[in-house]
């Protein structure tokens, strides 16, 4: 076995999950993670722990929700599944950590499974995803052919880039950001803007006033649950502008490009897509809370040197900063406030690399990238 997958192994145990003697482990593990399913067991095994795994097989879901469609034969709805099955609520109510190691066959294993249908199984399940949401969850890759290929990498290129990203001195980089965090726990508001062709395309503000950011360096001890990690992320609301979002992504199995969204009264009121605008629609129609932002995250990995179409590594990639439509986290929420709510939480990515500022409170923290406390920086 190659060393760094014991090292990563040895990372999500410890640093990220902080996996204690007699806790109870879910490990979910895709079909081509095998590998480091196995060194996750062995760490676990050699602290004590309880594991209890799951085969988590993108292509068993997708031939699963094919046959819910093929059994009713029209339009599938939330009313067509139970509501969150006994037996998986309770089994992620009952665990301490839940782990979940991607690397599947085929990055688009579910492309032909029509969009309600998707929508309306996360529907059925949202009492089943919010009791796995209630442990000490965390989400990682192990690096696969299938996700190299998607990336358009070398396979070996490819396990350089998840190491470099994954293995990573996590402290120092939490000391980091922690300072990002303190600029926005004591903001009231952002603004970033961003030009393209000498004419600004984003320019937008949004309140984060009585949130509290999340320092995520990839362990639950910062409400940080996705390894490899390296974002500082809040809550936003009252969300006014246009933002242009210039990196591409893969939702619902389709690939999206060039997002436009426009916010009026803290909602999306119009939006275009160069490609896969279908798959935006339907995502904004989810519910109510699918035009509003749960999210502004600001992304300070520069261990992540290129985007791969991964949404777990490129909303942390340096230079970059992403708005989520959806649901918000209630880490960055006062206690007892409920926050953005909606069945969905959908990342989409800037590169702020050039041509930007942001603002908070009407003063520059970062410009092209580069923030005011780091060499380089200009006023």
């Amino acid at each position: 076995m190659d060393e760094r997958v014991r090292e990563h192994a040895e990372v999500l145990v410890d640093w990220s999950a902080r996996v204690e003697a007699g806790d109870d482990v879910v490990v979910s593990v895709a079909e081509d993670a095998h590998e480091l399913g196995v060194a996750v067991a062995e760490a676990l095994g050699e602290r004590g722990a309880n594991v209890t795994t799951l085969y988590g097989s993108a292509e068993l879901s997708r031939a699963y929700l094919k046959g819910v469609e093929a059994e009713v034969d029209g339009d599938v709805d939330a009313d067509d599944f139970d509501a969150d099955p006994a037996v998986d609520r309770a089994m992620f109510e009952a665990a301490d950590a839940y782990l979940r190691i991607g690397g599947g066959r085929n990055t688009t294993a579910s492309a032909d499974v029509d969009r309600p249908t998707r929508q309306a199984h996360a529907k059925a399940r949202q009492g089943v995803r919010e009791a796995r949401m209630d442990t000490d969850w965390v989400s990682t890759v192990h690096p696969t052919r299938s996700l190299a290929q998607q990336a358009g990498m070398a396979y070996e290129e490819y396990q350089e880039f998840v190491y470099d990203a994954v293995l990573r001195d996590w402290e120092a980089l939490a000391e980091e950001m922690a300072r990002m965090k303190g600029v926005l726990d004591d903001g009231k508001a952002v603004r970033i803007v961003t030009e393209r062709d000498g004419a600004p395309d984003t320019d937008v503000t949004m309140s984060i006033a009585g949130r509290t950011a999340v320092n995520s360096a990839a362990s639950v001890a910062y409400d940080s649950h996705n390894l490899p990690s390296g974002e500082v992320f809040t809550a936003p609301y009252d969300t006014e502008g246009e933002a242009f979002f210039d990196v591409p992504m893969t939702i619902d199995a389709t690939r999206v490009r060039n997002v436009h969204l426009i916010f009026e009264g803290g909602e999306v009121v119009d939006f275009s897509a160069e490609a896969g605008e279908d798959a935006l629609a339907d995502i904004l129609d989810t519910d109510e809370g699918a035009r509003r932002l749960g999210e502004l995250g600001i992304g300070m990995n520069r261990g992540i040197d290129r985007f791969t179409d991964s949404i777990l590594f490129d909303e942390k990639m340096g230079d970059t900063v992403h708005l989520a439509v959806g649901r918000a986290y209630d880490a960055c929420l006062p206690e007892g406030e409920s926050g953005n709510d909606s069945a969905v939480h959908v990342d989409m990515i800037t590169d702020v690399s050039a041509d930007s500022r942001m603002e908070v409170d009407g003063e520059v923290v970062q410009r092209n990238g580069t923030f005011r406390w780091e060499d380089g920086f200009e006023e």
